[in-house]
């Protein structure tokens, strides 16, 4: 087993010292232009049918011509392809699209669904603040409209809880009494302090801040040390179970940690050191390698290791990649691009070039996933690759590309464009239906059935990551921009010189 216990000591202190994140001097090759207009024709092809089947709703579904609204009926595509759409250059687009927004009752769900703080933060609040401010902020409807959801959205703190409930009825202002998980919780204060500064009204930062991680309510104790367990209890602040990942429903909590000491600058340490932690513990308790390939991993845990990987863990990379550079430590930074590689291998070994939702690995210390053993023909397939497939499908997510787009834009090294390029002629070949792109059942499987839905974020994430892994590198830097979660960039100030509260040396 590969623990990684002599890269722990490389963490303390916890103390960072800011520095440049993105490679200097990087430049393109000359086949970059050709591989950035492939992405802009994916997005046009989509952005095209949504106009003609969709307009106005939450998701196309482009199987069948029709629409979904899973996202309270607001126009869940439009949030999420404005900023995209201003970086391609399709103004006249973004004109008819902050027409519309200026049209919709964000006060009320268009469905008779409840609203998700989380998705609704991400998308709308997060979508319509980026917008605003890449369209050189003069837009002003977009805060206007990020404002009247959110203020909607606050009701899902009662009384003097720091935890809010993760979903929230707007008609009688009422949140769903039930357990939420950390990513819901903590994925809010890059977004609602984005809002407070253009809206002059502290209460969205204070919310959100006190919701994260960092403070009181989730300083009980936790199954590793600085990694919570994923559910809670709003009511208390308590985690009710053990479960520890950097997967679904912790992801972004711990993705934020960095990124909001980042975005900024605050003087409260907490944020950094809490990420530090638990990257050290990470590193000392989570981190394997599989027996095939020498992968690396971040395996979960619940009272004992779970050698499972997913698709949306998959941002991890990306986010040690960042971490590492902000922290001045180069070991995180080796971590995230081997966390990288290896994501990126579950796009390479399949039949479509597509890395599927959930998979598994086998170390030295065993293969316990909770689930049922590998059949033959997984335990034949990790022979071949260093991990088996136990979700095959795909649903247009973004997290392998994401950090693949980190890797390129702090190392320099070509071999992530080559794997970028490669995705875009996947995409162009097996994500095609009756009208735009959708995702696919078997990622294993060339004549594999679709999936009839083009998710929002196809054109928040996916599509916004690959054009700008082929953009002038000085276009949206990673030293001038954090992303949020659904990869809305938010402009950030000149980095601080030390990040964290050990001493400076």
């Amino acid at each position: 087993m590969t623990v990684y216990h002599w890269l722990v000591l490389a963490f303390v202190p916890l103390l960072a010292h800011g520095g440049r994140v993105q490679l200097a001097n990087l430049t393109l090759p000359s086949t970059a232009a050709a591989h950035q207009q492939a992405v802009v024709d994916l997005f046009s092809t989509s952005y095209e049918a949504y106009q003609e089947y969709a307009w106005g709703h939450d998701d196309l579904l482009p199987v069948n011509k029709s629409y979904v609204d899973g996202r309270n009926g607001w126009g869940a595509s439009i949030a999420d392809a404005l900023g995209t759409m201003w970086l391609m250059g399709f103004h006249d687009w973004f004109e008819e699209a902050v027409n519309h927004v200026a049209t919709v009752d964000f006060s009320v769900s268009q469905t008779n669904d409840t609203v998700s703080l989380f998705e609704t933060t991400i998308r709308y609040v997060g979508g319509f603040l980026s917008a605003y401010e890449l369209s050189g902020k003069q837009y002003d409807v977009l805060v206007q409209k990020a404002e009247q959801v959110a203020q909607q959205m606050a009701y899902a703190w009662i009384g003097d809880d720091a935890i809010p409930y993760g979903y929230i009825n707007f008609t009688n202002h009422i949140p769903t009494f039930a357990t939420t998980n950390i990513a819901e919780a903590g994925t809010l204060t890059m977004e609602w302090n984005r809002l407070s500064l253009y809206t002059n009204n502290d209460t969205y930062r204070q919310l959100a801040e006190k919701s994260c991680a960092t403070h009181d309510p989730y300083s009980n104790p936790t199954p590793l040390p600085g990694m919570p367990g994923q559910t809670i209890d709003p009511s208390t602040g308590y985690s009710v179970d053990s479960y520890v990942t950097w997967g679904g429903g912790s992801d972004s909590f711990f993705e934020y940690l960095i990124k909001y000491a980042r975005l900024t600058n605050t003087d409260d340490n907490s944020y950094a050191d809490a990420w530090l932690t638990a990257v050290n513990t990470s590193v000392a308790d989570l981190i394997r390698t599989s027996t095939v390939g020498n992968w690396v991993y971040l395996a979960d845990y619940d009272d004992q290791i779970l050698h499972v990987g997913s698709h949306l863990g998959c941002f991890a990379g990306g986010n040690w990649i960042l971490g590492g550079k902000l922290t001045n430590n180069d070991t995180i930074v080796d971590i995230g691009l081997k966390l990288t590689d290896a994501c990126w291998n579950t796009y390479a070994s399949t039949a479509t070039g597509i890395g599927p939702e959930e998979f598994a690995y086998i170390s030295s210390d065993g293969s316990y996933t909770s689930g049922p053993a590998p059949t033959t023909a997984q335990t034949q397939f990790y022979d071949q690759h260093g991990f088996y497939i136990t979700l095959a499908d795909y649903i247009l997510r973004p997290e392998v590309l994401e950090s693949n787009f980190y890797a390129w834009r702090v190392t320099g090294d070509t071999k992530y464009l080559d794997n970028a390029a490669s995705a875009i002629q996947s995409f162009q070949k097996y994500l095609p239906t009756t009208v735009g792109y959708t995702g696919i059942n078997d990622v294993n499987n060339v004549t594999s059935t679709k999936i009839n839905d083009m998710e929002s974020f196809w054109f928040a994430e996916v599509l916004k990551y690959l054009y700008l892994t082929f953009d002038d590198p000085s276009n949206i830097s990673l030293d001038d921009y954090v992303f949020n979660t659904e990869c809305h960039p938010f402009e950030a100030p000149s980095a601080k010189n030390v990040y964290g509260s050990g001493p400076a040396s």
